[in-house]
């Protein structure tokens, strides 16, 4: 750093903190380290007795905290999202719309095990709304080489750590197996649960049938509901393994390609996730384990937001929510903004 004249340090960088004392109204600061100084900053510097400052004297290749920060910005941020100003080396990343935040974990490690540089996120694979925040940036010293900053364009790679994959509406018909819902001896409590969570995100029921425990009809009501411009097929109960609960062979005689029956989730382990072929079509089928109907948070909520925003999912992704995968039902329920699916 060097000491220069207040009147002179128009574009100069502060190398720390001015205060700012007003007798019985206000100490603090008013100029915070790595403000950079406008010409309208001069008389209140020079009311506070800065005649002279402290400022960043630029060297090639040395960065500012805010000149590192555009950087890490610009390795961060992908579709769908925006920055915010820079504010003491810090930019955050803000969302454009509703979507699945993705995120490359091993481009985010490799550039947090760099050193002298952060990016904090929020967790990927999950629903965020727009304006939420997505990530936050800085370096964590004032200023840094700009060789570092060059290891950490590589560390990323070619393709941004974060993006949104925007939400689709859906088409969305439901299968409701079970000869006493068929014959009308119980009501059916499981549909409205389903449609609550659709609103979420303004998806559309377009219709709904109720085959019983018929194997061949629940497989045949499947394939005409896809043929007739289903988005996504939802089948509600007869998912576990007794030998009278037919919709996961009913699905299976459908052609579907199988990606899971079974999750090491709780509750919901007994979830079915297909995807059908139809022409240019790929059609999620999901059979549902009895639980989603009662409990506050199941893995549908976790599958649910994936599906909508065509992020496909795999077996090894499934089985990797294992850690994280055991809903505490807590009496208040604060998900997503808790360790469940995570």
């Amino acid at each position: 750093m060097k000491e220069i004249r207040t009147e002179d340090a128009v574009g100069h960088v502060l190398c720390h903190d001015i205060t700012q004392i007003i007798k019985d109204k206000k100490k603090g600061v008013v100029f915070s380290k790595g403000h950079i100084v406008k010409e309208e900053d001069i008389p209140v510097l020079l009311s506070v007795g800065k005649e002279h400052l402290f400022v960043w004297e630029k060297q090639p290749g040395i960065l500012h905290e805010n000149e590192a920060a555009e950087i890490l910005y610009k390795i961060c941020a992908g579709s769908n999202m925006h920055g915010s100003d820079i504010k003491e080396g810090k930019i955050e990343l803000i969302a454009d719309c509703d979507g699945l935040l993705k995120i490359r974990r091993d481009a985010l490690l490799a550039v947090n095990s760099l050193g002298e540089m952060m990016i904090a996120s929020r967790h990927g694979d999950f629903a965020i709304h727009k304006g939420d925040k997505i990530a936050g940036t800085r370096v964590i010293p004032l200023v840094i080489e700009q060789s570092k900053m060059d290891r950490a364009v590589e560390a990323a790679g070619p393709e941004p750590i974060f993006s949104v994959l925007p939400f689709h509406p859906r088409k969305v018909a439901v299968v409701t197996t079970g000869s006493e819902i068929q014959k009308g001896l119980i009501k059916d409590t499981f549909t409205p649960v389903l449609q609550g969570k659709l609103a979420e995100y303004s998806c559309e029921m377009i219709g709904q049938t109720k085959p019983g425990d018929d194997r061949t009809q629940i497989t045949q009501d499947i394939l005409t509901f896809a043929r007739n411009g289903a988005d996504m097929i939802l089948c509600s109960g007869g998912m576990s393994v007794d030998p009278d609960d037919r919709t996961p062979g009913a699905i299976k005689d459908t052609g579907a390609d199988i990606v899971t029956y079974g999750a090491p989730v709780l509750p919901g382990a007994m979830l079915l996730l297909a995807y059908l072929d139809m022409e240019d079509r790929k059609i999620p089928v999901v059979g549902l384990p009895g639980c989603v109907m009662y409990a506050k948070r199941t893995n549908f909520d976790l599958v649910l937001p994936r599906l909508l925003a065509d992020d496909r999912i795999t077996a090894a992704e499934i089985a990797g929510y294992g850690e994280g995968g055991l809903c505490l039902n807590c009496p208040v329920c604060t998900f997503p903004n808790c360790g469940f699916g995570k």
